[in-house]
């Protein structure tokens, strides 16, 4: 066979194979990719759904999936994909989807894609250039095993030749074809230049983008313009084309091969490395024209689909034709609702650079906020005087000023008497509740739960209330709940938090709490399934990413994994570290756990001094971790007694905090770590609520109190089987402690 064929064969069985969700075809621009994609396509009887990134596509959410979905404007990331998934899904068809230039994706799309490889939800062929950095969730696809990677290489030396006196009819001399062979490397696009622009007259080998250059320049100029339009911005409706450049330049354009048509009676160029020299041509002022040009004509017409949108806003910002200030500011906020965090904050700037208001100020502070940069969001609140405001407006500026305050300036109790202040100018019962909900989520992370669930009770009984106040209350509720030990009453409260899709950093305190309540209840493979949800390329964005991972490492130091606990908490504690939430000291009380049961005495004993550097009134909460993390630390150093010390006291710091349900977590680290008095108030606490952990732990208790191996040996077996494999082993390491040594 020829290696083209060999190629297509690899290709067709990794397509059709069992074992994974599809192919990955990388190589370089102008190999044959797409090409070697429309002949797979070609063998199938399934639907064909076929999506193009381009680079401006890649600016907003579902850009490249916009005529294939549905999704609805408001929710959290996570929503958007099972939306988007169930929109691209729905009829049930055998589906391909066929993802042609997937580097350039945005994380939206990348992280649909990857969710569809992983659900096997529909085959894929997945293009992308090999000398590109790819999107997260893109490499992923790879790196998870998720597609087969077949590499695309160029044609030999034999199948260049024939192509090339194909094209030309006629047969070449030897030094004519080495000469082909050597300039080209057996790349399809090259060739088509060097042999239909003459390219063997230069005397100089030109790389791709030279050839394509001496294309481009010998196009009529009417058809450079349509390309140079779509360099700038594509795709774009044949309609707007022809009214930007004229009807007889985009038939120009098409039959010069420099532009494609695509569903939607849409253009394309014809080949992605068209659109990135046209581009490179182009000087800044020249691009900004073309953007006017284009931004003006957008907006003669409704967009149907909000990525529609948000391109022609983003188009607008680096055009001498932007958006009045309530369309620019409506599209910040959209870009916030779909967790697009990065492109949020670039519009509402250019919003506030223009107007300077309240309006700009808020979406711009929440971008901000959300990926950790407090300072710089403080510094937008803060030039806002609070007495110019109405009520609803000063609502507005005070929660996330607030919010800012307690956790990244690091100053809960000025924040706590700020929006003390702040309510007593508020006359609104809704607004009032609001507050209030926020007071108590300030409440919780200060651990104090008795204040937090008082507050959030009133908000959550309050059948007026609607809005933010809702999810506060609730997932504050849920979190308090499980770590007081009330289990029944966490996914009563988890499900009214998530009713209202808030597009914050909430989720993951709901997640929290829904985690700690299924290992409580002894279900720990299910908590470990719910943990992996927040790192499943859904939490593409940081810090959201790295709240996951925590959530997720959690887990994983109960299942014994450590190393990969340590591998998860190292980063995620960098990235948090720079932010002001209370997960980061958690990140590193757990980090410190982790190297500690890996016998990292130095590290844990670092990380377990940047955690008591990050602790304080706003991670008050997590104060039994921190107990904990010392526990182990001294364990890891041979201080046994200290351990033991160090871990009935995290439990007895969780009691008086009325954390019962952490307090017998606590407890049973104690047991695990020798402590042959902790029977009675592991009893206690149970008898104060049933759980499956507390019973399993009562009998780990009493086992290693009484000295009886063989009830040591009979609990490690039921701790493993319940998911708790660290629990287990050193149920076992005591069981063995106590039996004789065999000579």
């Amino acid at each position: 066979m020829t290696p083209e064929e060999s190629v297509l064969q690899r290709a067709k069985a990794a397509l059709d194979g069992p074992e994974r969700s599809g192919v990955l075809l990388a190589g370089p621009a102008g190999i044959g990719k797409t090409t070697l994609a429309e002949t797979l396509r070609a063998y199938t009887d399934k639907t064909v759904s076929w999506v193009t990134g381009t680079p401006s596509q890649r600016l907003v959410p579902f850009g490249a999936f916009r005529h294939l979905v549905d999704v609805t404007e408001i929710g959290r990331p996570a929503a958007l994909l099972r939306a988007a998934r169930e929109s691209l899904t729905h009829d049930g068809a055998d589906l391909l989807l066929v993802v042609d230039d997937a580097h350039l994706l945005d994380t939206l799309s990348a992280t649909l894609v990857y969710q569809l490889a992983l659900t096997r939800a529909a085959r894929l062929i997945v293009i992308v250039e090999s000398t590109v950095e790819l999107p997260d969730a893109v490499a992923a696809l790879r790196s998870d095993d998720l597609l087969t990677s077949v590499d695309v290489v160029g044609l030999d030396r034999g199948p260049t030749v024939a192509l090339v006196e194909k094209a030309l009819g006629a047969s070449v001399d030897l030094a004519v074809a080495d000469e082909v062979f050597r300039r080209s490397q057996g790349n399809p696009l090259y060739l088509r230049h060097l042999v239909g622009e003459g390219g063997l007259q230069h005397q100089n080998t030109l790389p791709l983008s030279g050839v394509v250059d001496d294309y481009l320049s010998g196009l009529p100029a009417p058809a450079r313009a349509v390309l140079d339009y779509l360099a700038v911005a594509e795709p774009l409706a044949r309609a707007d084309l022809t009214a930007l450049a004229g009807e007889q330049a985009v038939t120009d354009a098409e039959v010069a091969g420099a532009v494609r048509p695509a569903p939607l009676d849409e253009l394309f160029a014809a080949h992605p490395v068209y659109a990135e020299r046209a581009r490179a041509a182009l000087t800044p002022d020249g691009a900004r024209v073309l953007r006017t040009a284009v931004v003006n004509q957008l907006s003669k017409h409704r967009p149907e689909h909000v990525s529609d949108r948000l391109r022609r806003s983003v188009l607008a910002v680096d055009s001498d034709s932007p958006e009045p200030v309530p369309d620019a500011v409506a599209a910040a906020e959209e870009a916030l609702r779909l967790g697009d965090l990065v492109l949020a904050e670039r519009l509402a700037r250019a919003a506030l650079h223009r107007s300077g208001g309240l309006a700009a100020r808020l979406p711009l502070a929440h971008a901000l906020g959300w990926q950790g940069r407090g300072r710089e969001a403080g510094a937008v609140l803060a030039e806002v005087d609070p007495a110019e405001l109405s009520e609803t407006e000063l609502m507005a500026w005070a929660v996330p000023r607030a919010a800012n305050q307690f956790w990244m300036l690091d100053e809960p109790e000025r924040a706590t008497a700020f929006l003390q202040t702040t309510r007593n100018r508020i006359t609104d019962p809704t607004a009032r509740s609001a507050l209030d909900a926020l007071t108590a989520t300030f409440a919780m992370n200060s651990g104090n739960l008795q204040r937090a669930v008082a507050l959030a009770a009133e908000v959550l009984a309050d059948p007026t209330n609607s809005g933010m106040g809702t999810p506060w209350a609730a997932s504050a509720a849920a979190l308090c709940a499980a770590r007081m030990g009330r289990w029944s009453d966490v996914d009563r409260l988890a499900e009214r938090a998530a009713a209202t899709e808030h597009p914050g950093l909430l989720r993951f305190t709901v997640g929290l709490a829904q985690i700690t309540a299924l290992v409580m209840a002894g279900d720990v493979e299910s908590a470990h399934a719910l943990a992996r949800r927040f790192t499943d390329m859904t939490e593409s964005q940081q810090p959201g990413r790295a709240i996951g991972e925590v959530l997720l490492a959690d887990v994983l130091l109960l299942k014994g994994e450590f190393a990969s606990a340590a591998a998860l908490l190292e980063p995620a504690a960098a990235t948090l570290e720079r932010t002001g939430y209370s997960w980061g000291p958690l990140s590193l009380m757990l980090l410190a756990t982790a190297l500690a049961q890996q016998g990292d005495i130095p590290g844990s004993a670092k990380a377990l001094r940047r955690a008591e550097i990050r602790h304080g009134t706003k991670s008050g909460l997590f104060a039994p971790e921190l107990g904990l993390a010392r526990a182990w630390t001294k364990a890891a150093a041979r201080d046994k007694t200290a351990a033991i010390t160090a871990a009935r006291e995290a439990a007895r710091a969780a009691e008086r905090a009325g954390q019962s349900g952490v307090a017998l977590h606590a407890y049973h680290h104690a047991v695990r770590l020798g402590d042959v008095r902790a029977v009675h108030p592991i009893s206690q606490l149970v008898g104060q609520f049933g759980c499956a952990m507390g019973d399993l732990a009562v009998k780990h208790a009493r086992a290693l109190a009484d000295a009886d191996a063989d009830a040591l040996v009979a609990v490690a077996d039921e701790l493993a089987t319940a998911g708790m494999a660290a629990a287990a082993a050193d149920a076992t390491r005591a069981a063995q402690d106590l039996r004789p040594t065999s000579r």
